[in-house]
């Protein structure tokens, strides 16, 4: 009996282990440690990407620069109608060193900036008000849609012969032109974003209290921002463009007159050379206005 109680007496069963209060660090460290590593291995990753690119880029260059310097200096191609970089080169060299036919070179490079900037500003700024105004106010948006659509089909080459006979070779005709091009692409881009506004948002402001210029300024102009800072990249292209065509279709200085000059002299390498600073006024521009926008637009999520 003895024997058989012992048998059939319960297994104590093992006593559970209890979790050391400090346990729950060990996870946590392994945690941070593994999410360093994996930052690490992305932020490397990330530079590798950014080290080809630019690798990238470099051959693409060299390989188109050093292509037609070739084909040019074989006769593939003739260096009289289509020059040469090395040609294009030694021409920069020339202006910066002696000067252009019509004054220093970075005089050239000031007036068609200055023609630009004051173009570009009038443009955005009235292509803005003008946006709004008229995306805020229905009956106006119907009056006046006709009449911009009439104007925006209009050449701008032939608005610049117009404001060259109106307003002479000075600075005047060169700003007019530079501000018809920026006006219309502002001004779609701000009467869009205004269209586009929340109207949830709207409403809320409206049960709230907000009065028509509240609503429009702390609801609909921040609403469409994002639409008129995206205009404005492009649209001072488009003014340093109509400057330029203002220059090349008469002007006392400046680099489309650089251009014109070029051209009627039978200059290939000035005219490719010409481009290649507007190429890096542009480009210091676009710098710029990326930077103004990432300032102005610091409240908004970055995108994934």
């Amino acid at each position: 009996m003895s024997e058989m109680a012992l048998n059939t007496a319960p297994e104590k069963s093992p006593a559970p282990q209890s979790v050391p209060s400090s346990g729950a660090r060990l996870p946590q460290a392994i945690s941070d440690a593994a999410l360093a590593q994996e930052s690490a291995i992305a932020q490397a990753g990330i530079r590798r990407r950014r080290r080809l690119i630019i690798t990238l880029r470099l051959a693409v260059l060299v390989l188109v620069l050093g292509g037609w310097e070739l084909a040019a200096r074989l006769k593939w191609i003739d260096p009289f109608f289509y020059s040469m970089p090395s040609m294009i080169w030694n021409q920069i060299v020339e202006w910066l060193r002696d000067g252009t036919s019509q004054g220093p070179l970075w005089q050239q490079v000031l007036v068609t900036l200055e023609e630009t900037v004051i173009g570009f500003l009038i443009g955005a700024v009235a292509g803005v008000v003008c946006g709004i105004v008229l995306g805020r106010n229905k009956l106006l948006s119907d009056v006046f849609s006709i009449y911009i659509q009439i104007a925006n089909s209009i050449p701008r080459v032939v608005l610049g012969s117009v404001f060259v006979i109106a307003l002479g070779l000075g600075m005047a005709s060169k700003v007019a032109l530079a501000v018809v091009m920026v006006f219309f692409v502002v001004f779609a881009n701000a009467f869009q974003g205004v269209r586009e506004a929340d109207k949830y948002m709207i409403a809320n402001a409206q049960i709230l209290g907000a009065s028509p210029r509240q609503l429009t300024t702390a609801v609909v102009i921040p609403s469409a921002m994002s639409w008129i800072l995206a205009s404005l990249h492009v649209s001072f292209g488009f003014a340093l463009v109509g400057a330029v065509v203002g220059e090349f279709l008469g002007a006392k200085e400046g680099i489309g007159l650089l251009i014109s000059t070029a051209q009627g002299a039978f200059n290939a390498s000035g005219v490719f050379a010409a481009m290649i600073v507007l190429a890096v006024v542009a480009l210091a521009a676009d710098f710029l206005l990326t930077r103004l926008e990432k300032r102005l637009l610091k409240w908004r999520p970055a995108a994934f």
